[in-house]
């Protein structure tokens, strides 16, 4: 029987676990460092051009030798997920593990390994059970980004350390990003790069705004205008084109589509396998009718390169919602969400209160929706679905309220709903649409 590990992002379920799964595995520790490896590293390493990070041994505190091996099988397990994330530099094994054994401040690691981030934590075993802990820290200002512990089951090692490494991963790679935004936006205006200019873009996407989504695109514009190959500038410009047409901000929708699949099938050239261009561009083309089945096996290829990747399950529960999927959408971004439970909750309440409404399960969509214009005030689309679920269980004042504060955000009340590729779904969402907006039916 497998064992069970009881995080508190909750199991991530088995179909992502399938897709990093490794046959057994013994560790070997080499020697500790030698005074000339100490000597060598002792200057400090410049730090390369994207966010790096270094996981340290775990400290094994079960007072067994023999748990070593799992210790130390826990960090590998967990620099290999984390070297899925095509954005982040890793530091080798080899390298974060001549300080095994040893009292190490993170600053020095930090300077030493040429890192930004350091990954830090501990293992205690007691009978059967094992509780691991975790935090990220930030060498140079001593900053503590994230914490958190694991509890399960030794019945199977190897499963556990598979899904610790999976969850650890899928929350640090969001810490990560809002880090590397917030240093990005302390910096000077002046001699920005293209990376620079792409995450200044990033922290002003949201919450969704028609005055934020502008900036956004504005300054990937100019990301792109320095390196017109940058494929994740590429396909978020793509993404602020399919937003402007979606939410009604375009002033000519029809210009505004060329450009979003232009942008993104330039995306995809430039994309090499990376999960976050693949996964943004297949939104885009999804919504402005490419076949569904390939975007979702664009997104599908976008998981089986990042099983931890929050923002390809949330978009991989998007189109399966567009593709009449409904059940397997509600899944999937539900695994966004415990993959990444700090993250703003707009968007993915918005996604499943879709669903769920697409299912007749009007009150359950009703929370989610409510949820997720609460969060995210100027997104339209939580709106629209909103005041169509209150029509159909004719609670009509409400839904022409909600319609009232739709009109207050965007200009566009009706949208086409072609991206619905169910006829069925399509007509349940215009119909109760019309009906909030006091439109015949």
């Amino acid at each position: 029987m497998r064992g069970k590990v009881a995080v508190k992002f909750s199991d991530l379920g088995e179909q992502s676990l399938k897709n990093i799964a490794r046959p057994l595995r013994v560790y070997r520790i080499g020697p500790p460092a030698t005074p000339q490896q100490t000597a060598a590293r002792s200057e400090a390493l410049p730090l390369p051009d994207k966010p790096s990070i270094a996981v340290l041994p775990f400290v094994n505190l079960s007072g067994d030798p023999e748990q070593e091996y799992f210790a130390d099988g826990m960090v590998e397990e967990i620099i290999t997920a984390l070297s899925r994330i095509r954005w982040l530099f890793v530091i080798a094994r080899n390298s974060s593990f001549t300080y095994k054994g040893q009292a190490v401040d993170v600053k020095q690691v930090g300077r030493e390994l040429g890192v930004r981030y350091v990954l830090e934590g501990s293992v205690r075993k007691a009978g059967g059970r094992v509780r691991i802990t975790a935090q990220l820290i930030e060498p140079k200002s001593g900053a503590h980004l994230w914490a958190d512990r694991f509890d399960g089951s030794l019945e199977d090692v190897f499963d556990l350390q598979d899904k610790v490494a999976v969850s650890v991963a899928g929350i640090i790679e969001p810490a990560l990003q809002r880090a590397e935004m917030r240093r990005s936006a302390e910096r000077p205006t002046t001699d920005l790069s293209a990376y620079d200019l792409y995450l200044r873009a990033l922290a002003v996407f949201y919450p969704i705004t028609r005055e934020r989504m502008f900036e956004a695109l504005g300054l990937l514009k100019q990301a792109i205008g320095i390196d017109r190959h940058y494929g994740p500038a590429l396909s978020w410009a793509a993404y602020c084109h399919m937003r402007l047409v979606v939410d009604g901000w375009a002033e000519a929708p029809e210009p505004n589509r060329r450009k979003g699949v232009d942008l993104a099938r330039q995306a995809l050239e430039a994309a090499q396998d990376d999960p976050s261009i693949l996964a943004n561009a297949a939104h885009v083309l999804a919504y402005f009718g490419e076949d569904i089945g390939a975007m979702i096996g664009l997104v599908d290829r976008a998981l089986a390169l990042n099983p931890s990747f929050a923002r390809g399950w949330y978009l991989s529960g998007v189109l399966r919602t567009y593709a009449g999927e409904h059940d397997l959408g509600i899944e999937h971004v539900a695994t966004s969400l415990r993959l990444s439970p700090r993250e703003r909750m707009g968007q993915p309440m918005a996604a499943m209160g879709r669903a769920y409404f697409f299912k007749r399960q009007f009150d359950e969509a009703a929370a989610k929706l409510l949820m997720a214009i609460q969060d995210d005030p100027g997104f339209p689309t939580g709106y629209r679905y909103l005041a169509a679920c209150y029509a159909h269980i004719g609670r009509l004042d409400e839904a022409r309220a909600i319609v009232a504060r739709l009109r207050a955000i965007t200009p566009l009340v009706m949208p086409s709903g072609a991206q619905l590729r169910n006829p069925v779904d399509r007509e349940l969402f215009l119909s109760g649409l019309r009906l909030a907006a006091g439109e015949a039916t």
